[in-house]
């Protein structure tokens, strides 16, 4: 049988990302049972399919094979979390990298410096130490997780972003940009208002239980 892009690696890919997975759903239970919140809204988790990394090794000029999906680009694993709060993102990222086995590849923080275009979110490229052996013939092997961090409004804002990126008949494409511009610069506002709101809920909650 002909082994996609992932060769024998590709079996070790889901193991990867339930183990990671696993990590951060005990996070989110452990903080609602002792605070009585939650870390994050949605948790979405995919391993990339072999014929899209194909084609993105082919985008990005690389040789199609199983050291460019797994060493040259690091998203074969890929991790989104939608948060309800600001905060909630930056406490997950302490969490992530605190997790024994996992440093630090690659770092953005698109939240305090937002893109041009008004994008905001906080990406991380991980890289786990596993039992596993890598295409490179290392055991331990070592194997990379792509993680964005979101609030809603951000989630909301890139889906739509997304859509106008990729649609090429749109009308006046120039206001559009400029609307969206103006509101990722609004829901930024609002979530700084949401996240001060619950903040003031939480301080007022602690002083009655004094």
């Amino acid at each position: 049988m002909t082994r996609d892009i992932y060769g024998k690696y590709g079996d070790y890919l889901p193991r990867i990302l339930e183990d990671f997975s696993q990590k951060i759903q005990e996070e989110n239970s452990r903080s609602k049972t002792e605070t009585g919140y939650k870390l994050y809204e949605h948790f979405i988790a995919r391993v990339k399919a072999p014929e899209s990394m194909e084609e993105k090794c082919q985008r990005k000029g690389l040789p199609v094979t199983t050291e460019s999906a797994l060493k040259s680009i690091r998203d074969s694993i890929g991790v989104r979390i939608i948060c309800g709060f600001v905060d909630d993102i930056y406490n997950l990222v302490d969490f992530i990298k605190g997790l024994d086995g996992i440093s630090v590849y690659n770092e953005k923080d698109y939240i305090q410096n937002a893109k041009p275009n008004g994008y905001r979110s906080y990406h991380l490229i991980l890289e786990v130490e596993t039992p596993f052996e890598d295409c490179l013939g290392n055991v331990p092997g070592a194997y990379f997780i792509e993680v964005q961090l979101r609030t809603i409004a951000q989630d909301s804002w890139a889906s739509l972003e997304h859509q106008m990126k990729y649609k090429h008949d749109i009308k006046n494409p120039e206001l559009i940009v400029k609307e969206l511009k103006r509101c990722a610069d609004e829901m930024a506002s609002v979530d700084l208002s949401m996240q001060t709101i619950r903040n003031l809920i939480q301080t007022s909650t602690e002083e009655e239980t004094k």
